[in-house]
C-alpha cells in the first residue's frame, strides 16, 4: 500500500532522527497511511490538530512544572533538581537547555506542512453534504494551517534568534515546502536571517488572514463559537504585533544597526534604520487594535470562570487541579514550586501610581504591602494573607514557613495567580477539578506591544499618524484598569514621559513585568531589550514580634550567574550543530 513519503528538515528532523545525513534523506513515514489519512476528514484534520495538541494548556508547563518567570528575576523554583532551577543558577549549554523546543517546532511544522500538501485536495471531503461547505470548511483548515506554521515558526524565532560572532541577526532554517528528494539529500543548511524569518512568518499570518473569520461567533457550522481557541483573523493579527516588536528589538538587530557593549548596554549605530523597525511595529499594532478593539485587563475572578476571560485572544484551557498540586503551599497538599521574588513585589508600586522608592507613593516598610497596587494581592500571596479559610503563616516558625517546612517557600511569598480558589480543592479524600486559562495572546499585551513601538518610533506622548493614542496614553489606560487611582497615577505616567522616551521605556518594561507576570515572557523581554540578567534573587523574612505584628527583613535568596553577554541568547542544540556544520550558532556559543 502506497505510504507517505516526508522530506525532514534538518531539524524537522530531530524527531528521533540519528544523523544528518539519515535526517536529510528521503523517508518512508508509516505512521500515516496515505490512501486512508487522506481521504477520510478525521484523519486529515488530526494531523493538522495536533499542532494545536502541542502547545500547552497551563502556564507552568516548562521542565519540572515550573514557570519560565523562575529563571528570571521574578521567582525561583523549589524544584531543585528541575532544568528550569539550573538555568536560573546559570547552567545552559547546547546539550543542555531546557527553554529551546527545536525538535518539537519543526515537527509540528512538518505536520502542517504535509497537510497543505495532502489535506485539502479533491479526495478528501469535510461535508458530504454541500460542496460549498467542503469548500468553506477547507478554506478555514488552510487558513488554520497556514497560522499555525506562522505560530510555530515564532518561537523557533523567539528561542533561538540571536547574534553570530561577526554581527549578523540570525534566525532558523526556514522550513516552508516538503523538500524535494535532491534537496533532501543537501547537508549544507544554514539559518536564515532573522529579518527573513520574520517576514516569512508575517507573510504566513497575512496568508491565513484570507482564509480565517475574523472570529469564531454564533452557531455557524463552520465559523461559530464552537471553535473559538482556534486560529481566526484577530490571532493572527495579535501574533504579527508581537513579532513586530521582537524583529525590531535591540538584541535582535545586526551589528551595523544595534551593537551589546556588555551586560545590560547596548549602543543604536543606525538611528534611521533602527526607528523604521519600530515605525513596522507600530503599524502591525495599530492594525491589530483597529480590529481587536479595546482590552479589559485581567481579573482575579477571570482565572477560573467558566467562560474564556474577555482579555484573552487566543487561548487553551483545562479543567483538572494540576497548578494547586504545583504551587499550592504544603499545608494545602501543594508542592510549592514557584516562590515569587522580593525583586518582584518591589515592582509594584502604590495604589496612587508612584514606585515605592519615591517618597511620594507612602509607602511604609513596616507595612509594606498596605496601599499597593491591586495586581499584587491578585498574583501573590503574602504573610497574613487569607488562603481557604485561614491566615497564612508565613513568618519564622509559622505553618507556611521554609523554617517549618524544608520544601515550602523559599522567598516568604506564594504564587496566586491563575490559581483556584475553591475550597479544599486537594483534599486526599475527595480532590476537586476547576477551570485554569492559558492566554496565549492578551488584549492587554497587544496595547503594551503598541506603547513600546510608540514609544521608540516617535515619543512618548506623540500620537502616531494613523492612530488615536499616544504610548503615554496607553500606559495610562492600563494602569487604571488595573486599579491605580486615575489622578495620581496619570500625573506620574506623564512626569516620567516628559522626562523623554528612555525612562518612559523602563516604566513600559515595568508595566509588561507587572501585567505579564508568571505568562512566560519576562524571560524573553529581559533578553530581547539587554537588560541586566544577573540581579541576585531577594525574599523576605517574616518574623511575628507580637500575635499578628509582624516585622520584615529583605534576604538574598539564589544569585543569577548571567554574567555574559552570550545568556541574552540560547545556543543551537548541540546534535544539530554536529549534523551541520553549515548551521552557525550564537554569539558565545
Amino acid at each position: 500500500m502506497k505510504k507517505i513519503k516526508v522530506y525532514l528538515l534538518l531539524a524537522v528532523l530531530a524527531s528521533g532522527i540519528m544523523s544528518c545525513k539519515k535526517a536529510l534523506e528521503l523517508k518512508t513515514d508509516s505512521t500515516f497511511d496515505d490512501d486512508v489519512t487522506w481521504s477520510l476528514p478525521d484523519k486529515a484534520g488530526g494531523v493538522l490538530n495536533n499542532a494545536y495538541a502541542n502547545i500547552p494548556n497551563l502556564y507552568d508547563s516548562y521542565s519540572g512544572n515550573n514557570f519560565l518567570d523562575a529563571a528570571t528575576d521574578d521567582a525561583v523554583s523549589n524544584n531543585f533538581g528541575s532544568a528550569i532551577a539550573t538555568l536560573g543558577a546559570g547552567d545552559l549549554s547546547a546539550i543542555d537547555n531546557p527553554v529551546g523546543s527545536w525538535v518539537n517546532c519543526y515537527n509540528q511544522i512538518r505536520y502542517v506542512n504535509l497537510f497543505l500538501e495532502k489535506g485539502l485536495t479533491n479526495k478528501i471531503n469535510y461535508d458530504l453534504t454541500s460542496v460549498a461547505n467542503d469548500q468553506a470548511y477547507k478554506r478555514k483548515l488552510k487558513g488554520e494551517a497556514f497560522f499555525l506554521r506562522a505560530y510555530w515558526s515564532f518561537l523557533l524565532l523567539q528561542q533561538y534568534g540571536g547574534k553570530t560572532t561577526n554581527g549578523e541577526a540570525l534566525g532558523y532554517p526556514i522550513a516552508t515546502p516538503i523538500l524535494s528528494d535532491a534537496e533532501s539529500k543537501n547537508l549544507n543548511i544554514t539559518r536564515n536571517t532573522y529579518a527573513q524569518c520574520v517576514q516569512q512568518i508575517l507573510d504566513d499570518c497575512d496568508t491565513a488572514i484570507q482564509y480565517l473569520p475574523s472570529k469564531y461567533i454564533g452557531q455557524d457550522a463552520i465559523t461559530g463559537s464552537r471553535y473559538m481557541g482556534r486560529a481566526d483573523q484577530q490571532v493572527c493579527l495579535a501574533l504579527k504585533a508581537r513579532v513586530g516588536v521582537y524583529a525590531a528589538s535591540p538584541a535582535y538587530q545586526p551589528d551595523n544597526i544595534t551593537k551589546i557593549t556588555g551586560m545590560g548596554q547596548f549602543t543604536v549605530v543606525d538611528p534611521n534604520a533602527y526607528q523604521q523597525k519600530w515605525l513596522k511595529a507600530v503599524t502591525l499594532a495599530q492594525d491589530a487594535i483597529n480590529v481587536i478593539g479595546n482590552f479589559s485587563s485581567l481579573k482575579a475572578s477571570d482565572f477560573n470562570k467558566t467562560s474564556t476571560p474577555n482579555d484573552m485572544i487566543w487561548r487553551k484551557n483545562a479543567v483538572n487541579n494540576v497548578m494547586e498540586q504545583n504551587q499550592y503551599p504544603p499545608l494545602a497538599f501543594g508542592r510549592a514550586i514557584t516562590g515569587p521574588s522580593q525583586n518582584l513585589v518591589d515592582a509594584f508600586p502604590a495604589v496612587n501610581g508612584y514606585p515605592i522608592t519615591d517618597s511620594r507613593s507612602g509607602y511604609d516598610s513596616a507595612n509594606p504591602y498596605a496601599n499597593r497596587d491591586p495586581r499584587l494581592s491578585m498574583d501573590i500571596y503574602v504573610n497574613n494573607d487569607l488562603f481557604d479559610g485561614r491566615s497564612l503563616e508565613i513568618f519564622e516558625g509559622g505553618l507556611d514557613s521554609h523554617s517549618r517546612f524544608p520544601n515550602a517557600t523559599r522567598t516568604g511569598y506564594y504564587l496566586k495567580k491563575w490559581l483556584s480558589t475553591k475550597s479544599d480543592i486537594l483534599n486526599p479524600e475527595a480532590p476537586l477539578n476547576d477551570y485554569h486559562w492559558y492566554g496565549i495572546l492578551r488584549k492587554t499585551e497587544l496595547y503594551l506591544n503598541y506603547a513600546e513601538a510608540a514609544n521608540e518610533a516617535y515619543d512618548p506622548n506623540i500620537i502616531p499618524p494613523g492612530s488615536t493614542m499616544s504610548a503615554s496614553t496607553v500606559i495610562k489606560n492600563i494602569r487604571k484598569a488595573a486599579g491605580l487611582t486615575a489622578a495620581t497615577s496619570d500625573a506620574y505616567v506623564t512626569e516620567v514621559a516628559l522626562s523623554g522616551k528612555d525612562n518612559f521605556r523602563k516604566l513600559i518594561q515595568n508595566e509588561r513585568r507587572l501585567e505579564l507576570a508568571f505568562e512566560n515572557q519576562r524571560y524573553f523581554d529581559m533578553r530581547r531589550w539587554v537588560l541586566p540578567l544577573n540581579e541576585t534573587i531577594r525574599g523576605i523574612k517574616v518574623t511575628e514580634d507580637a500575635p499578628y505584628v509582624f516585622s520584615y527583613q529583605i534576604i538574598n535568596v539564589e544569585p543569577r550567574n548571567f554574567n555574559d553577554i552570550k545568556y541574552y541568547y540560547l545556543p543551537l542544540p548541540y546534535d544539530e550543530l554536529s549534523k551541520s556544520p553549515s548551521l552557525e550558532n550564537n554569539l558565545g556559543w
